[in-house]
């Protein structure tokens, strides 16, 4: 006895199958009710048709979308393919950049200046690992600065009249005098001070990069400041 059963194709309503088994009841066999199919097929190319022509008028035919991350506070944004590649042409460095650079290397080699003096003049034990710590930082750090800038073809040198009264936490001439003069405990709670001020100036520095500055590798430099100098502003603090 033959059974026979309907099937429709969610997707082609109008697509009737016919299955019953064979005469030999091994196997199943599969008839396409015809008028129905050739309707389905028509139906479908006229689909085809519409749907490529809205394709092409589409953006999206022009690329696939790019999320781009925000800058720190703002939210990411939904670039077309032809944006994103507009904005890849601007990834390149930008005055803040190169600001931040050259500005960061005149502060560094501050701290280096007073960190040469703790081996002789600091009387506290961890005040001198400390100042060991932050040379041992902050020397490769200017390196690769001064690196960055080689490579764009940027001075060293801040344009204009930007100079050490510009730039947070930088001790004063006077402030470097006591220093120098300064011997035992009166230099350790001295350093410390005006490292901490110095160190927090650096961290504003370079949040203020982060918003205003473009690229990737001056962005990464300017994390390690944070993180690190962070961590050390808290350890000093500590030890006053």
């Amino acid at each position: 006895m033959t059974s026979l059963i309907r099937e429709r194709f969610t997707d082609s309503p109008s697509i009737v199958f016919l299955m019953h088994r064979s005469k030999e009841g091994n196997g199943i066999v599969i008839k396409v009710a015809l008028p129905a199919l050739l309707a389905a097929l028509a139906l479908g190319t006229a689909a085809c048709d519409a749907g490529g022509s809205g394709a092409a008028n589409s953006p999206a035919s022009s690329g696939p979308s790019v999320i781009a991350p925000g800058k720190p506070g703002e939210a990411a944004e939904t670039l077309s393919a032809q944006d994103a590649q507009r904005r890849n042409v601007d990834e390149g460095p930008n005055s803040a950049d190169v600001h931040y650079a050259q500005m960061m290397i005149l502060h560094h080699r501050q701290a280096l200046k007073m960190t040469e003096l703790a081996p002789e003049q600091a009387q506290s034990v961890p005040v001198k690992r400390l100042a060991e710590r932050i040379s041992a930082a902050q020397g490769p750090e200017v390196e690769v600065m001064r690196g960055w800038l080689k490579q764009h073809g940027r001075s060293e040198s801040p344009s204009g009249h930007a100079g050490h009264e510009t730039m947070p936490g930088m001790a004063s001439a006077a402030q470097l005098k006591s220093l120098r003069a300064a011997r035992g405990t009166a230099f350790d709670d001295l350093f410390l001070k005006l490292m901490i001020t110095h160190h927090q100036g650096a961290v504003t520095m370079a949040t203020q990069v982060k918003s205003d500055g473009n690229d990737v590798q001056v962005e990464e430099m300017a994390d390690d400041v944070i993180a690190q100098q962070t961590a050390e502003i808290g350890r000093m603090r500590r030890m006053r």
